[in-house]
């Protein structure tokens, strides 16, 4: 097939996220499951996408493949112009740490690690000198200014989100994705979550690819785009005709 990132001089940059015929199954012997299933997504740059699904559809895995956490059996996935099939784990890792910004359910903060310090070790490991003051920086965007020093169990549910989610801007990514990020949050709380996290969205202009059983929060994106058994389905995804509102 012809590159996929290939284009004319003077001709837009290509899409940030591509995937072309993506197939990945997981498990051995007769416990392999068909994953994904001749996937192709194009996901332009600033948009925000809202993958959704029933459980098992897909989706989680779909946005994990994007971040370059899991490898696909065939297919192409080329993200801010690099192809993942060309990336050692070692370079891969370098790339995700400069491009992706990664928001989970389980917040996956480090337990012995002060706030501060949850966001500023991956600085650290990519070599940044400001590591510190940019993690406080961060921080107090999104409004933990006066918690840096609060270990994870010291903050509530929503905090410890916030905290992911500065640490997961703090190194000015292109692309922010999120899996289930109000997941774990009650009502009141993660949709203060998804208002930070949009606003951010806007303010970088960022593209954003977001996991969510929620519809109404799948329609805050421009686009939704539904997985069906490991496959999109075309027929129920499509693109909004207004983006997500700015919180008041």
């Amino acid at each position: 097939m012809d590159s996929l990132i290939a284009s004319p001089a003077g001709a837009p940059a290509p899409d940030p996220i591509i995937i072309a015929n993506l197939n990945l199954s997981l498990g051995e012997g007769a416990a392999r499951v068909h994953i994904l299933k001749d996937v192709s997504l194009r996901i332009g740059a600033g948009e925000a996408v809202g993958l959704i699904g029933a459980s098992g559809s897909g989706k989680s895995t779909l946005l994990m493949v994007m971040a370059g956490l899991e490898r696909p059996d065939q297919g192409e996935v080329v993200v801010a112009g690099v192809p993942f099939n060309g990336l050692g784990e070692d370079e891969l890792a370098r790339f995700r740490g400069r491009h992706i910004g990664i928001v989970f359910q389980s917040f996956h903060l480090i337990p012995t690690m002060t706030a501060l310090e949850n966001v500023a070790v991956p600085l650290e490991l990519a070599g940044r000198a400001d590591a510190f003051a940019r993690a406080e920086r961060e921080l107090a965007s999104v409004g933990l200014g006066e918690r840096l020093n609060q270990y994870p169990a010291q903050l509530s549910g929503g905090e410890q989100q916030r905290v992911a989610l500065a640490r997961a801007l703090a190194p000015d990514p292109a692309i922010l994705v999120a899996d289930e990020p109000t997941g774990n949050l009650d009502e009141a709380t993660g949709q203060q979550i998804v208002e930070l996290m949009f606003r951010k969205q806007r303010e970088r202009g960022m593209t954003l690819v977001l996991v969510t059983h929620d519809a109404s929060l799948a329609r805050r994106c421009d686009r939704v785009v539904r997985l069906r058994s490991g496959a999109i389905d075309s027929s129920a995804s499509h693109r909004h005709p207004t983006a997500a509102v700015a919180a008041p």
